[in-house]
C-alpha cells in the first residue's frame, strides 16, 4: 500500500527497476488497484525454492542502480507485507 497520490512516482520507479530482476525470469506479475481499496500493489514471483529467491535478490542488490530505485520507492510505502505461496500441482508455474 502506497501513500496517497504516489502510484505514478513508484510505477515509474518500478518500471526502471524491473530490468534490474529479469536474469532469472522469475517476475510473474504486476497488479494495481483502480477499484476498492486505492494504492495496492500485487507483485508475483516465481522462484525454485527459498534458496533461488535468496540468491536473486542479493544479486539484484549487487547491480549497479537497483539500491538507487530501492533508495526511491520505499519511502513512497505505507504498509508491505510478504507470503509464500505454493502453486497447486495444476499450476503452469511447477
Amino acid at each position: 500500500r502506497f501513500q496517497p497520490g504516489t502510484m505514478i512516482e513508484w510505477g515509474n520507479n518500478w518500471a526502471r527497476a524491473i530490468k534490474y530482476r529479469q536474469e532469472n525470469q522469475e517476475a510473474v506479475g504486476g497488479f494495481f488497484s483502480q477499484i476498492g481499496e486505492l494504492y495496492v500493489v500485487h507483485h508475483l514471483w516465481a522462484y525454485r525454492d527459498l534458496q533461488s529467491r535468496e540468491e536473486t535478490r542479493n544479486a539484484a542488490w549487487r547491480k549497479r542502480g537497483w539500491d538507487e530505485n530501492v533508495y526511491y520507492t520505499v519511502p513512497l510505502i505505507r504498509t508491505m507485507e510478504s507470503r509464500i505461496m505454493i502453486p497447486l500441482k495444476i499450476s503452469p508455474l511447477q
